[in-house]
């Protein structure tokens, strides 16, 4: 009964939805205090009180008929402005609300785009480790996905191979920053240089080609780490963002695109964009939500709670012998593994701890660890992954090195 198209989606299903699956059958069967699932970035960090009264003023204040009704595709003409005037305080932009598209999440925002500018064979470049559904989004209308390899040692874009991979077949290039699964921040030299390439591969081919910024966790950035703002550095730049993380919203399936006026046939391509907003049958954003965020367009969660799960967990990992990057961003440990990552993770789960192969990112022999627990689980599972450690000689080894 199912499609081609379908059939290896069915076969090879999200490695991540998978453990987090395991994990619901392990806490049924051992107790959730016995189990240590680090799989899924759910946000386990409440969303600011002022969603809540948001939500309730909402529907004691605003017409039913307004907060529950169609709207343009596009979004609420007072929520898109109020995210532009957002944006502009915080970036120095020049946003209208002409620019702002909402959508059912940054997921949603993505498949919009690939839906608005790809044609069949067209090529998305993507930067290893990445996160796995850009694939699936990408092969939804019969693009092709070409793929940077990892810079292990910094998990900065590799530019040298970035460059070999622009052809007359690119369309689009995607970036990930903070990054997911990493929690790498692209500096602004990485950035410029990025843009300079794009540039010069424009130029060399005489089409356009779209840097598509993919942002749900701009806010998540630890130790006064800024993330540059995108637009400023490459003409044709659409920004994906999402309330997901910035929020803790991810349910609620809220987010916009950023279709900036210096894009090649902006008229155009801002119309097509709404246009398969509607034709893809999200038709429009959810329209409570959109009334949330024009009220909290500026609100954050508390990032220390995030900030303080980093810490402890980065800490003792390290300390038990564990390889991996002090993330900059995002809530997710990018942790070398002593084996291969699938029997890692195997190993891992016997002891009860659910984590995600790296090989779903494109970059194996490294799993992700999701610390958007809460702190106590990290506490608990911190005997375990000691003992993980020690049954590699982890520990050993990092003695041996002093």
């Amino acid at each position: 009964m199912i499609s081609d198209k379908m059939r290896p989606l069915v076969e090879n299903n999200s490695a991540i939805r998978a453990m987090f699956e395991e994990g619901k059958k392990l806490a049924a069967l051992y107790g959730r205090e016995n189990v240590y699932d680090f799989s899924l970035g759910n946000p386990n960090v409440p969303a600011p009180l002022a969603v809540n009264k948001a939500i309730i003023d909402i529907l004691n204040e605003e017409e039913s008929t307004l907060v529950h009704g169609y709207m343009s595709n596009a979004g609420y003409e007072d929520v898109r402005d109020a995210i532009a005037q957002s944006l502009n305080r915080r970036f120095g932009t020049g946003f209208r609300l002409e620019n702002i598209l909402m959508t059912v999440g940054a997921a949603s925002g993505m498949n919009v785009i690939f839906k608005t500018i790809l044609n069949p064979g067209d090529e998305v470049v993507v930067f290893a480790p990445y996160f796995m559904e850009y694939g699936s989004y990408v092969r939804n209308y019969d693009g092709v996905l070409s793929i940077v390899p990892p810079d292990t040692k910094t998990f900065q874009p590799d530019l040298k191979e970035f460059e070999l991979r622009i052809t007359n077949k690119t369309k689009a290039v995607i970036i990930n920053s903070p990054n997911n699964p990493s929690g790498v921040i692209y500096s602004s030299e990485t950035l410029e240089s990025i843009a300079r390439i794009m540039k010069e591969k424009e130029k060399e081919y005489g089409k356009s080609i779209v840097l598509i910024s993919d942002e749900p966790y701009r806010e998540l950035a630890y130790d006064g780490a800024k993330v540059p703002y995108v637009t400023p550095f490459y003409h044709n730049t659409i920004v994906c963002y999402s309330y997901s993380k910035s929020l803790s919203l991810p349910g609620e399936r809220i987010g916009y695109l950023v279709i900036p006026d210096e894009m090649d046939d902006f008229q155009e391509l801002s119309a097509a964009a709404s246009i398969a907003n509607r034709v893809l049958g999200c038709v429009n954003a959810p329209s409570l939500m959109q009334r949330v965020i024009m009220r909290c367009v500026d609100e954050q969660v508390d990032l220390e709670s995030y900030n303080r799960n980093r810490e402890l967990l980065y800490g003792h990992l390290t300390e038990y012998g564990f390889e991996c990057i002090k993330p900059e961003g995002a809530f997710y440990l990018f942790v070398k593994t002593p084996v291969d990552d699938k029997e890692f993770c195997q190993f891992c789960k016997e002891h009860r701890v659910l984590m995600v192969p790296g090989s779903s990112f494109a970059c194996p022999s490294y799993v992700r660890i999701a610390y958007c627990v809460s702190y106590d689980q990290i506490l608990r599972s911190l005997p375990v992954f000691e003992k993980i450690a020690a049954a590699y000689g982890l520990g050993k080894k990092k003695e041996e090195d002093r």
